[in-house]
């Protein structure tokens, strides 16, 4: 049964929820992310089609990828592509490749088959950062090669999104319609990299003149939003656009305002997202493909772990911290909650009982990393600590 409330009521009860889910997250440790998407299941008959809600959502998470961008600056992509690529293709071949071929042996067609590799793909990069910092892991060796991945997926994600975007509008697939897909995608990308190069790079100096910082906030959310319209207005996606404004506006070099302005309006409206996805998770017919989903679970963490181990190797890591990388890396969130987004009808039940376990269990391996390790390769022996010498004596 649907509810009809006044669209004012229904915010303010949507932004005390978000306060309150986010205290409950913190205290029992669990990413609001997934306390977000259960909260729309439970108002999904309330709240079900809420324009307010989803188009909130929608500049929450042209935000998200905006702020994404503004870490790349085209030099910084350059570096890291250089030690990651060899990981992040692995990663790309079993958790998005191999996921494909598994859906399509199962009779599923080549959109539906496409939109689950991506759901199954990228780890989340939000909850696997903040279980980083809660767990005092942020100075251990796994975790520049576990963001480098994070980075490098942040990369290919936007444009698998574009890809199903654009196949969800055409409906049909061809080498053409690729090729025409890949050529908008590399004009929206070198426009993005020519205005940074020779526009933002020389707006620094502007931006320092301006002593109102409300003018600015407009400004940058102002380009993000565009941006992604204008990727829109192509057939693409708006957070490939969004990702694309944030690395133009990285060339002003002057990154910090810029992420200080932005980021109370992500944080606001970012929630807003997850639990629109949540309200369109229907459950009347029950779990689809029981079978299907644990197979695909298993081979999740399988393929996880498998690219922490051998590409963290690949990336000249020992195999014991590498394995710990791998039991860090299962997680999946935003970057699945946003493909999925794109489904109907059963594959969207489906991806979404997928993303809510594979994070639970993401986090629990994550947690149990470091007994995992030591389980399989033993306590790391202690380094004996050698006398200092005084030079000369």
């Amino acid at each position: 049964m649907h509810i009809d409330i006044p669209s004012l009521l229904g915010a303010g009860i949507v932004l005390i929820f978000i306060f309150w889910l986010g205290i409950l997250s913190l205290k029992i440790k669990l990413p609001s992310v997934i306390l977000y998407i259960l909260l729309g299941i439970v108002l999904s008959q309330a709240l079900y089609h809420n324009e307010i809600l989803h188009f909130a959502g929608e500049i929450g998470i042209v935000l998200l990828f905006f702020l994404l961008g503004l870490e790349f600056s085209v030099a910084r992509l350059g570096g890291i592509a250089k030690k990651i690529w060899s990981a992040g293709l692995l990663d790309v071949a079993v958790n998005f490749g191999f996921v494909i071929l598994l859906c399509w042996l199962v009779g599923m067609d080549v959109y539906s088959s496409l939109l689950v590799g991506g759901v199954a793909y990228a780890t989340s990069s939000s909850i696997t950062a903040k279980l980083l910092d809660d767990t005092g892991r942020m100075a251990n060796r796994e975790t520049e090669f576990i963001l480098a991945l994070l980075i490098f997926e942040d990369i290919v994600a936007p444009i698998i999104i574009a890809i199903l975007m654009a196949l969800s509008l055409s409906g049909n697939v061809s080498s053409i319609d690729l090729l025409f897909l890949f050529g908008k995608i590399a004009v929206l990308a070198i426009g993005a990299i020519l205005l940074g190069k020779f526009l933002f790079s020389k707006l620094g100096k502007f931006f320092d003149k301006i002593d109102d910082e409300e003018f600015k906030y407009a400004f940058y959310i102002g380009i993000a939003l565009s941006y992604g319209g204008v990727a829109l207005l192509l057939g693409l996606s708006e957070v490939l656009g969004a990702f694309l404004a944030g690395m133009m506006l990285a060339e002003v070099k002057r990154l910090e305002p810029i992420e200080h302005a932005v980021h109370p309006f992500r944080d606001l409206l970012l929630p807003a997202f997850f639990i629109y996805f949540g309200t369109t998770v229907q459950f009347g017919e029950g779990v689809p493909m029981m079978f299907f989903l644990l197979m695909l679970l298993l081979w999740s963490l399988v393929a996880k772990i498998g690219v922490g181990y051998f590409g963290g190797q690949m990336y000249g890591l020992s195999k014991r911290v590498s394995f710990r990388a791998g039991l860090s890396l299962c997680a999946r969130g935003e970057f699945s909650v946003v493909i999925a987004s794109l489904a109907a009808g059963t594959i969207k039940v489906f991806a979404g009982i997928y993303i809510i376990t594979a994070a639970f269990l993401g986090m629990l391996l994550f947690q149990q990393a470091p007994k995992l390790t030591n389980l399989i390769f033993g306590k790391p022996k202690r380094k004996k600590q050698e006398n200092l010498r005084v030079p000369g004596t």
